[in-house]
């Protein structure tokens, strides 16, 4: 179930995607960074596309609940410039707090996580997609149709904004002056991909700074002179990653830790909704006991 609309966004994207990724491939080898491997971004494709054929095999049944929300709809727009602001923005609200959750509860994190496990950051990593996220993404959303926007209008806002979320993956563009402090800038989310103490769990947002700086998750980009160089990837990275490890193997670490002997039931409870990093000896550190334990 597919708008057209959105079909065209594609078409009109996919072209522009490949161009930058050409462009910054041939740049990369160019200046010899390696900020390609070959490895990585067949990883990013492969993820991309378990991603889209869940999403793709899961939209009827989240589309007709959305047209069901839609039915018992609150409010009643009349479509036109205040309609698409409001749902835009509303929107990229809810995204955020999606975001959010998927790396303060551990559940989630455990989906998440495979678009964090690479330790290179480019234009491609943007498509490294976490795969199971189309299973429970839409209910964050379900405000929206009973806010009264149409369900295809909500798909193709997202549309929209993943393109953003695409772009802003490269190391090319700096500081985007006066745009730092409203959009999410490449030089936010190099923040959100670091995996220094300081950076972990930072710049949630898919389009809009805004949330991150009123809900306290904003940290900007530091210059080397004031804090360590960014290391891209997890705090502790996936040793030989294949393509069953790279989706699995925060959740395999989880059943261990959920199922281990001598421990009690709010212990379990933690290790599966608790944040990433909680261990009940002390074991492991969350990012907060990280930040805290940095110089």
């Amino acid at each position: 179930m597919t708008d057209l609309r959105e079909q065209w966004l594609i078409f009109i994207s996919t072209p522009i995607y490949m161009i930058l990724i050409g462009g910054e491939l041939l740049l990369s080898n160019w200046q010899e960074n390696n900020k390609y491997t070959l490895k990585d971004t067949l990883f990013n494709v492969y993820l991309m596309f378990l991603n889209a054929s869940i999403d793709l095999l899961f939209r009827v049944f989240y589309v007709c609940i959305f047209y069901y929300c839609y039915q018992h709809k609150l409010i009643n727009w009349q479509s036109g410039f205040i309609y698409w602001i409001a749902l835009f923005v509303t929107e990229d609200f809810l995204y955020y707090w999606l975001h959010r959750f998927d790396h303060e509860i551990r559940f989630f994190w455990a989906t998440h996580v495979t678009h964090h496990s690479s330790e290179q950051y480019n234009f491609s990593v943007g498509f490294r997609s976490s795969v199971f996220q189309p299973l429970y993404r839409f209910i964050y959303f379900l405000p929206l149709p009973f806010l009264g926007f149409n369900p295809l209008d909500i798909l193709l806002v997202y549309a929209a904004t993943q393109i953003w979320g695409i772009f802003v993956h490269t190391q090319l563009i700096k500081k985007m002056g006066w745009l730092e402090y409203i959009l999410v800038t490449p030089s936010h989310h190099r923040v959100h991909h670091a995996s220094n103490p300081k950076y972990l769990d930072k710049n949630m947002g898919m389009f809009l700074i805004i949330w991150d700086k009123l809900f306290g998750t904003f940290q900007s980009e530091l210059d080397a002179t004031d804090y360590q160089p960014i290391r891209y990837g997890l705090t502790k990275n996936i040793d030989n990653p294949n393509a069953i490890s790279i989706i699995f193997h925060e959740w395999q670490q989880l059943t261990k830790d959920l199922f281990q002997p001598n421990i009690t039931l709010k212990q379990r409870f933690n290790y599966l909704f608790g944040p990433p990093g909680y261990s009940h000896d002390g074991s492991r550190k969350t990012s907060e006991d990280m930040r805290k334990d940095e110089p």
